[in-house]
């Protein structure tokens, strides 16, 4: 461990022909931005609580034995394994051999849960419970997690309640949203109030596929009608998991109360221009552990970084600076002498 945290500065520069925050924002969303499909296996993550969510497997390296690295993946709001930052990082992890998976939050990935709940910006007890449930099947190979936006925030959030008491040998979060109040705010100026239109719409869409005016656990009505994200948590999220409000939601679930007691090797990646949040997001250099690198980019908006290539096949940064910093505790075991069968955990069915 490093005597103190690293704060530096990022060497992406964005492409000449895609220097804007917003253009760097919605490219990745364009069809051509990312063909490549990994072929991945849906299995069912049978949780604690009763609930389940899914967990989808790169299906070419997924029958390698537990001795083999294990990349774990958090995507962001209302986002899952087909997001393209999530298949660029596939391909990476796929790429060098590694196992990989996403682990969707709970009423993601085109999977209903079973419970009148959903996910938020804190929850940790599922992966928590995933890595832990790896542990107990066999998996022996080194184990390292990367998170995107609200899957950042969960990943650091995790890392800072268990200090060292984790399977993970390393983590990356990008893009992180560290101050939920800050980042709720900055979301009602400007072009950014296009990005919470668009989300907010989204999330009203899946809360209603999952409940109606008459099986609501919150005010219906709140919900339908809110127009921010912080009128969003606390008509919903806050009540539909046990916050007293959405001000009890975001002091208690932002990671930047959580940094100062990870252990394990963490870089986190933030960009300057991003417009989901702001620049006050960044933490100062006393708010992080020793085991921290602050990674801090003037561009490259929110999880875009294209760094060069052409607008039909342009060159991404995030894979490539994210499997180069997990690489080194992601080090191959020695292989072992009989054949291993395969590690899932026990609840995946």
């Amino acid at each position: 461990m490093s005597s103190g945290p690293e704060v530096i500065r990022s060497s992406f520069s964005p492409a000449r022909w895609l220097r804007n925050r917003h253009a760097q924002t919605v490219f990745t969303a364009l069809p051509w931005a990312y063909r490549y499909r990994p072929g991945m296996r849906r299995e069912i993550l049978d949780l604690p609580d009763g609930d389940a969510t899914a967990v989808d497997w790169l299906a070419s390296t997924a029958e390698q034995p537990g001795h083999y690295p294990l990349l774990v993946i958090l995507h962001g709001l209302e986002s899952s394994s087909e997001s393209a930052y999530a298949r660029m990082l596939i391909h990476a992890a796929e790429t060098l051999g590694w196992r990989c998976c996403v682990l969707h939050f709970r009423d993601c990935g085109d999977y209903r849960n079973r419970l009148p709940r959903r996910y938020h910006a804190g929850e940790t007890g599922d992966i928590r419970y995933f890595l832990a449930s790896l542990e107990a099947a066999g998996q022996t190979g080194p184990m390292v997690a990367a998170g995107y936006s609200l899957g950042g925030n969960v990943l650091l959030k995790y890392l800072g309640e268990v200090a060292g008491e984790t399977p993970l040998a390393a983590a990356a979060a990008v893009c992180v949203p560290l101050d939920l109040y800050k980042c709720a705010e900055a979301l009602t100026h400007g072009i950014s109030k296009i990005y919470q239109r668009h989300l907010i719409k989204r999330m009203k869409k899946s809360v209603s596929g999952k409940f109606n005016r008459h099986t609501a656990a919150f005010d219906w009505d709140r919900a339908m009608n809110a127009r921010t994200f912080a009128e969003f948590d606390d008509a919903v999220t806050a009540p539909l998991h046990g916050f007293a409000g959405m001000s009890d939601y975001y002091d208690r679930c932002s990671a930047k109360h959580y940094l100062r007691t990870i252990a394990r090797p963490t870089l986190i990646v933030n960009a300057l221009d991003d417009p989901f949040m702001t620049p006050g997001v960044i933490p100062h250099r006393d708010r992080l552990s020793a085991s921290i690198t602050l990674e801090v980019s003037d561009g490259g908006g929110h999880v875009g970084f294209i760094e060069g290539g052409t607008p039909w096949k342009p060159r991404y940064y995030l894979p490539r600076r994210v499997v180069e910093f997990l690489s080194p505790y992601a080090a191959l075991a020695e292989p072992e002498t009989e054949k291993a069968a395969p590690v899932t955990p026990g609840g995946l069915a």
